[in-house]
Order: C-alpha cells, then structure tokens, then sequence
C-alpha cells in the first residue's frame, strides 16, 4: 500500500474520531484535515503553532487515536511525501488496484479514469491566453448571461452563484417561467452570453446563441466538439470533454473549466473586485450565516 492511502487512512480515522476528541483536540485534528501536507513537513511545535494549540494537545490527539506519539503520526505523511504522494500515485496502478477492490471496483474505476481523463484532454486543448481574452470580454461588460438547459442548468447556476460574490452583472437563464431567448431580448453587444451544451445539442441553446449573435452580443461557448454548432459560432469557444461509462454526460470538466474561467475573471478585474467578495463574506458572517469555528 503506497503513502498516500496511509495517509488516507489517519485522515479517514481522525475524521471518525472526531466526537471523542476534547475540543482542544478537534483543533488540532481540523488544522491536520484541511491541511494535511503540513503534517509530513512539520515539528510538532510547529504545527501546534500553527493550529494555536499546545504541543502536548498534538501528542495526545495521536494517541487517542492509535499512535505512540506525534513522529509515529507524522510517519505516514513523510512517506507520502517521500514516494511523490501529494498528487494522485501512478494512475494504471491505482486504477487497477481499484478495479479488484469488489463487486462494484470496475464501475469505480471507470468512472475515477473517466473524470481524471476528461479534465486533463480539455485543460491540454486550452491555452491560458484564450481564456484571458474571454476573462477580459465578461469583465469589461454590461451583463453576462450564463445559459444552461438541463444539467448544464445548474452549472450555469453555479457559476453565477459564485460570480455574484463580488460582481453584480450575472444572470443564470433561462430564468423560471420563461425562455432563453426571451431573457435576452433587450442584451446587445454590450453583454456577454456564455453558453453550454453537449451531445445532443438543446435546440433552445443553438437558436439562443444565434439570436445573441444577430444582437451582437459577444458568445462564450462551452461545448464537446469543434463542430458543435455553439462552438461554431462563438467568439471564445472551450471544448470540453464529457466521456462517461454511465448514461449520461460527465460535468467534471464543464465545471473545472468554469471555475477556472472565473479565476480569471477576477484575475484581470481592477482591485475593487478584492473589497467586493471581502464585503460579502463579512456580512454573511455578520448575518451569523456561517458557522463560526471555535476559537
């Protein structure tokens, strides 16, 4: 068993043990869970300082769990890293590791290989300066309309979700009780229409981008072809992969890709963009919308 799925391991173990640590513990093992590199690279001192905790709470929280100690702890995450174990391990290995794990191994590791796939193909077929260039289009616009039908529904939902945390210009459509091209009947080349579809393509997103193209609106297309009709008439056009062993199509990378295109949104945005999210996040503290971890 290679270092990572040690590692793996502690982690799955802390995690279980989670209501059975003191709450100066549970500090402890939430600095190991969210940053779990550390640990292979640390003293304890250290990474006590670090999760503001005692030393003494990193030892007994080893040892509830299992360990002689903190180095007995750590072990594990040496080794992961010592054998590269902070990235994925040599995929054929692992996947075929996965594929005798049982009864439903196959199906598991089709789908692991799928997704893993499906990200590195569309990321290797897009440069970084094309996604600049339509980074730069939807910040220096009016509106951007983010369409979506079916499952592509709640990504563009998603990536207007989170667009909204510092930008006010976002609209996932169609909005309810209408239509694509009706919640675009007033853009023109002032906006921004992002739009997505895969095989078979949605008649309502195909005659959507060709409307917003008569109005001059400037066309983002994601899609899993060149010769998909939206790609065809796009401005910015990403193909992204989709391939899957189950019946229908994957959303790994369609989601991968718009998280990264919002990366560069903000990439290229002025400074304001900063305040903004910060502003947001605030007050949805302020508001007690978020758990506030202990202290």
């Amino acid at each position: 068993m290679n270092g990572t799925n040690v590692s793996n391991e502690v982690l799955e173990r802390l995690s279980g043990e989670w209501e059975a640590l003191t709450p100066e513990a549970q500090k402890a093992a939430r600095y190991v869970l969210e940053n779990p590199t550390d640990v292979g690279v640390s003293t304890v001192r250290e990474i006590a300082e670090a999760a503001k905790v005692k030393p003494n709470t990193f030892v007994r929280m080893a040892r509830q769990i299992g360990f002689e100690g903190y180095d007995d702890f750590r072990a594990p995450f040496r080794e992961a890293i010592r054998q590269g174990g902070v990235s994925f391990p040599e995929r054929a290995r692992w996947l075929q590791d996965i594929r005798r794990s049982g009864e439903l191994g196959g199906l598991y590791a089709d789908m692991v290989g799928a997704a893993l796939s499906n990200i590195e193909e569309t990321f290797a077929s897009i440069d970084a300066e094309a996604l600049k260039a339509a980074a730069e289009v939807i910040w220096s616009s009016r509106q951007v309309f983010t369409l979506g039908v079916g499952v592509n529904n709640a990504n563009a939902r998603n990536f207007t979700y989170l667009a909204s945390t510092g930008m006010k210009q976002f609209h996932a459509i169609p909005r309810s009780g209408s239509t694509p091209v009706d919640d675009l009947a007033w853009a023109d080349d002032r906006d921004v229409l992002i739009a997505m579809t895969m095989k078979p393509y949605r008649n309502e997103v195909v005659e959507a981008v060709r409307i917003a193209r008569e109005q001059g609106m400037t066309i983002v297309a994601l899609s899993d072809s060149y010769a998909s009709p939206i790609i065809l008439s796009a401005d910015h056009g990403f193909v992204t992969r989709a391939d899957t062993p189950q019946f229908f199509p994957s959303s790994v990378s369609t989601i991968a890709l718009l998280e990264t295109l919002l990366s560069f949104v903000i990439a290229v945005a002025s400074e304001e963009i900063i305040e903004r999210v910060e502003t947001f996040h605030r007050r949805r503290h302020q508001l007690g919308i978020y758990m506030e971890e202990p202290e």
